[in-house]
């Protein structure tokens, strides 16, 4: 029997389009995060009309027939030619202040409104209303809500709602670069991402859902003697933690990716254990399951403030009703800060964008992810073939704007051509922004902040993704009274009042 195909690029039948629709799925967010549609070559020009009919079709709003965001480069470029690009000529400003909808004319009228005011407008008003109370309230359907409702749920804790303004993986959880790794410099981070690694491998089965785990290892380049002797120093810490990293020289490097120009590194560390996993299923699994353990999620959801009374907080105000309750977690990401703001906390912490792309798929030839230290350059492959890297700028400043520049183009295909010569010829298909949450000292606040029951989970700048597995378990032991992990300890917010921060080292990004 044939199939009838939607989205040619990705082969996403108007089957998966209907069972999606079918099972409550409402927005072309959600859908295009669900199926995959619209993130191949042609950035949904082929296949978005189609789908906002079948929306449509099914009831959906006119109003609420918001168009996803279209990615640049608009037709898909060589990274030799970016590279031949001055990237410090560049603006960090991509010349808009926020994102973009693709407008496309169905049989519905939609309006030319700024992204992030008219996604799911019309959802609270036509929703439900919240439930009455929850013991548990997590701000923040991103992967360290939803992990923690899934941990709760299996604790017994399932009087459990998530809160999440937007659809699920339209944060940063949704746009990151999938990476875990146990490659760090101090024990706890270790610790936690060893039991990410080991919690990841197991997901599949334990969430129901393929998260396309892969572990081809972190191998990190050092560009100096400096940075050599770094890795000889974590690579004995590894040692004494358990990790099999290994330091490698030039040619034990180029054996593992033989493609590397050998002058632009002078010794490398690899832990085979290391890996990548696809970030949108490892989202969805986690939400689903939650909900089928007992708590709601709750999308297009903005909370607006919250009840106080002496020590606690006794319910969370939304734009779909108020909710009393026993526990508020913060998990909002760059954003926990303003919701925390919302009951006269304040949080540290900074917004601050980071840009990463995805090329054309390529047959399989780079095992690890290779990191670059000293320059924030990483890249992968994914099971698919593209390869999905980042960089970070030391010239970002803080800020919620997740638009995309050339100047990151630029300045990634240099680095990334200069290391792998062979990528001249790889043309970028897509390119976008997501935030990290960053703390003073680049490390989670978790535990209570301004009220005993108001508990933060956030500030993980770019390794909240890869450690969450991990935390959200340890969080989940705290809440549901199974015991209190070290980090609660090592990473509360009046750590940063005393001096005591961790400056952790090993991050790339």
């Amino acid at each position: 029997m044939g199939k009838s195909i939607l989205c040619a690029c990705e082969d996403v039948t108007r089957a998966e389009v209907r069972r999606a629709i079918r099972e409550g799925v409402r927005d072309v967010e959600s859908l295009k995060r669900l199926t995959g549609f619209g993130t191949g070559p042609c950035q949904g020009k082929s296949c978005l009309a189609l789908v906002l009919r079948e929306l449509a079709a099914a009831g959906v709003a006119p109003e609420d027939l918001v168009p996803f965001t279209a990615r640049p480069p608009v037709t898909p470029i060589a990274l030799g030619a970016l590279a031949a690009v001055e990237p410090e000529a560049l603006s960090l400003d991509p010349g808009v202040p926020r994102e973009k909808p693709v407008h496309v004319h169905v049989h519905v009228h939609v309006d030319d409104h700024d992204h992030d005011h008219v996604r799911g407008a019309g959802h609270a008003a036509s929703l439900p209303p919240l439930p009455a109370r929850a013991d548990v309230v997590i701000v923040g359907g991103g992967i360290m809500g939803l992990a923690l409702a899934y941990e709760l749920g299996r604790r017994g804790v399932t009087d459990v709602l998530v809160l999440e303004r937007d659809a699920l993986a339209t944060g940063a959880s949704g746009r990151n670069g999938g990476g875990v790794r146990a490659q760090w410099g101090t024990p706890t981070l270790i610790r936690l991402g060893r039991r990410s690694l080991e919690l990841c491998a197991r997901l599949s089965v334990d969430l129901g859902v393929n998260v396309w785990f892969r572990r081809g290892g972190y191998l990190f380049l050092a560009p100096t003697r400096v940075e050599a002797a770094r890795l000889e120093a974590y690579a004995a810490l590894h040692e004494r933690e358990g990790l099999r990293t290994r330091v490698l020289g030039r040619d034990e490097a180029l054996e593992l990716v033989p493609e590397l120009e050998r002058g632009q590194f002078v010794s490398a560390s690899w832990n085979p254990d290391d890996g990548v996993v696809f970030p949108w299923p490892f989202l969805w699994g986690y939400a689903a399951r939650a909900e089928a353990q007992g708590a709601y999620v709750a999308t297009f959801t903005r909370v607006t403030g919250f009840d106080v009374a002496g020590p606690r907080v006794t319910a969370v105000r939304t734009d779909r009703g108020r909710v009393a309750c026993e526990t508020v977690v913060v998990a909002c990401g760059a954003w926990s800060r303003e919701v925390a703001a919302l009951a006269g906390v304040a949080l540290p912490t900074r917004p601050v964008r980071h840009e990463i792309l995805a090329t054309e798929p390529l047959k399989p030839w780079l095992g690890p992810l290779v990191a670059l230290l000293g320059t924030g350059l990483y890249l992968s492959q994914t099971q698919r073939g593209e390869l999905v890297g980042g960089m970070g700028d030391p010239a970002e400043p803080a800020g919620t704007g997740q638009g995309s520049t050339l100047r990151f183009l630029a300045r990634f295909a240099r680095r990334a051509t200069a290391l792998l010569p062979r990528l001249a010829g790889v043309k970028v298909t897509r390119q976008w922004a997501g935030l990290y949450d960053v703390s003073p000292d680049g490390q989670p606040i978790l535990g209570p902040a301004g009220f005993e029951n108001f508990l933060q989970l956030c500030g993980f700048g770019g390794h909240g993704f890869m450690m969450a597995p991990a935390v959200a378990e340890a969080y989940a032991d705290l809440i549901a009274g199974r015991g209190r992990d070290e980090i609660f300890d090592r990473y509360a917010l009046e750590r940063l009042a005393r001096g005591n921060g961790t400056k952790e080292d090993f991050v790339i990004g």
